[in-house]
């Protein structure tokens, strides 16, 4: 079961699957998609991408991890042009474990490679690459590290309830500039897509979780 926006690369990789004596039961181009056509084939294994439509941020493993949720047993590769902090935890931690794979598409050199991991994914191995293990072991160390001394600074003033406004007028900065400020900060909290405010909550209990 092959999941990828990418026509040319889902093409490609279904070609080259079946070039290698697999077969594609299916290949769709976005999360929805990926659901029903497991649903529907019971795959020996899922091969995704991170971002797919419709808001190409993190759908694809998102609905990988919902699989793994409903389908503990169920292998999964994905295969990604950069580590999504923000799940790729929770896929690695799903079932017992086993049966997992996520791999970055630039890391991926050579075709033999990669359906080597698929096929120890598919036979219940684990793949995953050094980046990714490298920044999921950085976050847990510290998920503020990423942080500028100045946003540090504009997330402890969100951590005490005040407003944009407040904080430009705590820091002698304005609105414009803390609104930029806070932006960053959740982008390098990997925070998921959410309501603003639920991501600021979030962003403060990352704060005192440090």
């Amino acid at each position: 079961m092959l999941a990828e926006d990418s026509v040319l690369l889902r093409e490609g990789l279904t070609g080259l699957l079946g070039h290698c004596g697999h077969r594609v039961v299916a290949a769709v181009g976005d999360a929805e998609a990926l659901l029903a056509a497991v649903g529907e084939h019971s795959p020996d294994v899922v091969v995704t991408d991170v971002r797919m439509p419709p808001g190409f941020q993190d759908e694809g493993l998102r609905a990988a991890v919902r699989l793994r949720r409903e389908r503990p047993a169920l292998p999964v590769l994905v295969l990604s042009q950069y580590v999504q902090r923000s799940y790729a935890g929770e896929l690695l931690d799903s079932g017992d474990g086993t049966g997992l794979g996520y791999l970055l598409k630039d890391r991926v050199g050579q075709v033999e490679e990669f359906v080597e991991a698929l096929c120890e994914v598919a036979a219940g191995g684990t793949v995953v690459d050094p980046e990714v293990v490298r920044q999921l072991l950085r976050r847990r160390r510290d998920p503020l590290e990423r942080l500028t001394p100045r946003e540090r600074e504009v997330l402890a003033l969100v951590a005490e309830g005040r407003s944009n406004g407040s904080i430009a007028r705590a820091l002698v900065v304005s609105e414009a500039a803390v609104g930029k400020h806070i932006g960053s900060i959740l982008t390098k909290l990997d925070l998921p897509p959410a309501e603003e405010t639920h991501r600021r909550v979030l962003a403060v209990l990352a704060y005192l979780r440090a």
